[in-house]
């Protein structure tokens, strides 16, 4: 019981860690560039779990892991590239829209990610999951929306639900590499992305932002995407992928805690529609998942898990087999930093 309440506080932390995110990098993009922001973000989150893990082996606790090979590299590249898009247009979006909207948004990733995985690798989507994507997407509209005079979207909150895309396409890519080291995949999408969006900065003549700035934005990289993965997984291992993501998926709605509390904002009526709706969306998904789990655990249905953010969810197949995907930002057991347990699941931060 007391590993177990141990656990729970892990996830609620790696949760908590996550979301802080929007509100702080709203506060730091003022001082540093959109794309410079999405570079040393993701620099921070690889170097930072890079020195953690050499702490690690000279401590003597090294863990096995599969290493990548040469046939897993065009997903590692196209992960990559799809890691520098996201965070670059996530970042955009946060300059142009409230941070307790961008929080709320985010979850239009789990739209993206599942829609991805239907359409290319077939996977079969639940009644209650298919309801629950439909909230969300409502739920996004009416966030978006501008008003009846323009009949337009908001610019910052297309920016926000273009990096979802991208992530979703991304964990798509992920889950390919399920079987992979945690690690070793997070590192790689820190440095290699990291890099890549400092490459498109420069290109785009933004500026390298003063010392003062960059440590900042560096900390909060490690914090919220390195910390968060290392707290998921050790939440993870005792409680497993369901239970895990069900506490979670608190991450959106501890965001817009956040974003009022620290920067004082106070959203219009339509904000608190969407965040019933979102809500409303988060319990069926989270229902969906315990549920199926709870069927494989009596029924002894093979079982195949996916982590594509801060949301598990379970698709079942005519052969008995269930999917579970994880939505949020940012796990995969045997490895969203995962090792090998026997299921498969992977994330991003995003």
């Amino acid at each position: 019981m007391k590993k177990s309440r141990t656990a729970a506080g892990f996830a609620i932390l790696a949760a908590a860690l996550y979301a802080v995110n929007v509100p702080l990098s709203k506060i730091l993009i003022q001082y540093v560039e959109p794309t410079m922001m999405a570079a040393f973000l993701y620099l921070g989150a690889g170097v930072g779990l890079s020195i953690c893990r050499g702490v690690e082996m000279l401590l003597g606790k090294d863990y096995k892991r599969e290493p990548l090979t040469k046939k897993e590299f065009p997903y590692v590249a196209a992960m990559v590239l799809l890691d520098i898009a996201a965070p670059i247009l996530l970042m955009f979006g946060i300059s142009m829209t409230t941070s307790a909207n961008v929080s709320l948004l985010n979850n239009f990733e789990i739209v993206a990610t599942s829609l991805i995985a239907l359409l290319i690798f077939h996977e079969v989507l639940s009644k209650r999951l298919w309801v629950a994507i439909g909230l969300v997407t409502l739920a996004s509209v009416i966030l978006g929306f501008e008003g009846t005079e323009s009949l337009a979207f908001h610019r910052g909150s297309l920016f926000v639900l273009g990096a979802c895309i991208c992530w979703g396409f991304e964990n798509n890519c992920t889950r390919m590499l399920s079987s992979k080291s945690s690690v070793e995949i997070v590192v790689i999408k820190g440095c290699f992305s990291g890099l890549g969006s400092l490459i498109v900065a420069k290109l785009l003549g933004e500026a390298i932002p003063e010392i003062r700035w960059i440590l900042p934005v560096l900390l909060l990289g490690f914090v919220a995407y390195g910390l968060s993965i290392h707290f998921y997984i050790l939440a993870q291992k005792e409680l497993g992928a369901a239970k895990t993501s069900a506490y979670y998926s608190i991450a959106p709605f501890l965001g817009v805690a956040f974003s009022v509390l620290l920067l004082g904002e106070h959203p219009q009526m339509r904000f608190y529609v969407a965040l019933a709706i979102m809500a409303v969306s988060t319990w069926l998904m989270v229902k969906d998942t315990i549920a199926l789990q709870h069927t494989h655990e009596h029924q002894h249905i093979h079982t195949h898990e996916h982590r594509h953010g801060n949301m598990v969810h379970s698709h079942e197949h005519s052969h008995e087999h269930t999917h579970m995907h994880v939505h949020g930002e940012d796990s995969q057991q045997h490895l969203h930093g995962h090792e090998e347990l026997g299921n498969h699941n992977h994330a991003h931060f995003s």
